[in-house]
């Protein structure tokens, strides 16, 4: 890579305007699903019983087209008319919160947006590891996701102040679904103006021959699947952020304070994505994935053993250097071990784990249904048994490894 083209806070200056997108798309989506909950089911009149289908449905939806997406990138050599669609798609669907907030059509948005976000991630992500070298790529990742989840602290906090403000009536809510469409247009028409960097750009890999949809998986490396492997038995660990707001209300937090606590999880992520990335770059990616599972078991074990506040708000503290570490340094992992097909391998990676998020939460729901403790501990003691299975899978980057 061009030296001239690394000048901006040691990142190439297209991985800084992704991370503005994605800021303002964040700052979008989170203006609305931080409050999502509370008008469904308050204002407009869903169950509880509904909103948990249909959160697991937008779970679903967040990972169903990632593998078709990655695939369709790396067949075509194109990653930013993939990310345009996506990103495009999600903005468009907040305009039916514009025309009818009935539960049909909340439900329907919250299901379709999210669709979004899938076919927008793999191209997104190899676009990213294509313009990052090989040294930087850990912390050009921590960047872009650090801008990415401070719109994640933003929304919330707009959210938060516009309905401490206005009240939580239905007119204030109405008044937050269309400030929330400015920063998602806004996010696009930047993207729109990015200039594309395919796989046949010497910078970002290189354009795969044409293979089939259902077969192009068996072309990925072994140290991929090994990896896949790991990863899918740590998804079995996962459980809906939800889970930890009901953990924290049960420990004496109020609805509101929740909201506070949800922006203090990010704003740690936001701190901790690009020093989790130098020290991947530096000690090995895959050193970081294991202390990532290793900090994801003992916060487990902080949430089951947890009595007094303050050690609650120091476990979402820990979380979201756990998340820091999960969403950006996996995705630098698999860059380094697939180096032909890394939108293909990335969506694949994607779609299994989130396949299997929907069970785990479910898992998590009936053994909460027993004990609140002992759903923690099963997670602790899952994420445990996945850092034995990759220390012993152990999947090595290939020497001749591209930038």
């Amino acid at each position: 890579m061009a030296e001239n083209e690394d000048q901006h806070l040691g990142v190439h200056p297209d991985i800084l305007k992704l991370g503005v997108v994605s800021f303002l798309t964040d700052v979008s989506s989170e203006m609305i699903f931080s409050i999502f909950a509370i008008f469904f089911t308050a204002i407009a009149g869903a169950s509880a019983a509904l909103l948990g289908l249909v959160e697991g449905l937008a779970d679903f939806s967040a990972s169903s087209l990632d593998y078709v997406s990655g695939w369709l990138s790396d067949q075509t050599g194109k990653r930013k008319i993939f990310s345009l669609v996506g990103y495009g798609f999600s903005a468009l669907t907040k305009t039916i919160l514009l025309v009818t907030t009935s539960v049909a059509a909340l439900g329907l948005f919250r299901v379709v947006e999210r669709l979004g976000k899938s076919f927008r991630g793999p191209p997104r992500d190899a676009w990213l590891s294509g313009i990052s070298s090989k040294e930087r790529r850990g912390y050009s990742f921590g960047v872009h996701k650090a801008l990415d989840k401070a719109g994640a602290v933003a929304g919330p906090l707009v959210a938060y102040g516009l309905l401490s403000w206005q009240g939580q009536t239905a007119s204030a809510f109405r008044l937050l679904f269309w400030l929330a469409i400015i920063p998602a247009i806004l996010a696009v028409l930047l993207l729109s103006w990015i200039p594309d960097r395919s796989p046949s750009d010497p910078h970002s890999g290189q354009v795969e021959p044409e293979e089939g949809i259902l077969t192009a998986w068996k072309t990925l490396s072994a140290s991929f699947k090994r990896y896949l492997v790991a990863a899918g038995l740590f998804s079995l660990a996962y459980f809906s952020f939800g889970f930890l707001l009901l953990r924290a209300n049960a420990a004496g937090f109020s609805a509101a304070d929740t909201v506070l606590l949800y922006a203090l999880f990010n704003t740690s992520f936001v701190i901790a994505a690009p020093f989790a990335g130098k020290v991947g770059d530096r000690y090995g990616r895959a050193r970081v994935v294991v202390l990532g599972y290793a900090i994801y078991a003992i916060m487990n074990v902080g949430f089951a053993l947890a009595s007094a506040k303050w050690q609650i708000i120091v476990l979402f503290i820990l979380y979201g250097v756990f998340f820091a570490i999960d969403e950006g340094q996996n995705k630098a992992f698999i860059s380094d071990l697939e180096t032909n097909r890394r939108a293909t391998a990335i969506g694949l990676y994607n779609f299994v784990t989130g396949a299997i998020y929907l069970p785990a939460s479910l898992l998590t729901g009936v053994l909460w249904s027993v004990s609140e403790p002992l759903a923690f501990l099963t997670a602790a003691a899952i994420s445990l048994a996945a850092i034995v299975m990759l220390l012993g899978l152990r999947p090595r980057v290939s020497p001749t490894e591209r930038n």
